[in-house]
């Protein structure tokens, strides 16, 4: 682990930021019947970002919806709220915990627990700073992509459908991409 200083990320300022869901996503994407992709969001989510004059000292907490979750299938996403897949009604929301930032080759890695269907396992985001700076209305604000990839039978998702052409229907990796904007709380 490297050293790093406030020097080394231009604009960076030590505080408590919260997301902007309105400048922000939570996506995944999955194999569907081993040949393409399906994506999906969480279209209500949170998340407090606090950083310290020591930037790898920053503690995130985020949590996701499950509910409001949306793939533009309504009998999908339905059937994604049922005991088959995420349980909505007992799990209501997917959470997100960190444990610790890194740089590993000048990347930012994020470290944390994530709990999905009562379920916690370790996971690790990759993070793409895309700044600092002040928008128009006087708000200071962070942006970042960050992506990491979860097998999602080690949460409990095992639900699958053998396809009469060989494989199954879902593939075990899903990618989670989070696309943030944080603004500085005074």
């Amino acid at each position: 682990m490297s050293d790093i200083d406030t020097t080394t990320i231009p604009g960076y300022k030590a505080g408590t930021w919260t997301i902007d869901p309105t400048h922000s996503a939570v996506g995944f994407s999955i194999r569907h019947i081993m040949i393409s992709k399906v994506k999906g969001t969480f279209e209500n989510f949170d998340a407090t970002f606090v950083t310290t004059e020591n930037p790898l000292e920053t503690s995130v907490t985020a949590s996701a919806t499950v509910a409001s979750i949306n793939t533009n299938e309504p009998n999908r996403d339905g059937h994604l709220r049922t005991g088959d897949f995420f349980d909505a009604e007992t799990y209501p929301t997917i959470d997100f915990v960190s444990t610790g930032v890194r740089v590993v080759k000048g990347d930012y890695l994020v470290d944390g627990n994530l709990t999905i269907k009562g379920v916690t396992k370790p996971v690790t985001f990759d993070f793409d700073f895309g700044g600092f700076g002040g928008d128009p209305y006087g708000n200071y604000k962070f942006g970042a992509t960050a992506k990491t990839e979860i097998n999602r039978e080690d949460f409990g998702l095992t639900y699958n459908a053998a396809l009469e052409t060989g494989g199954v229907l879902l593939g075990d990796k899903v990618t989670i991409t989070l696309e943030l904007q944080g603004a500085l709380q005074a």
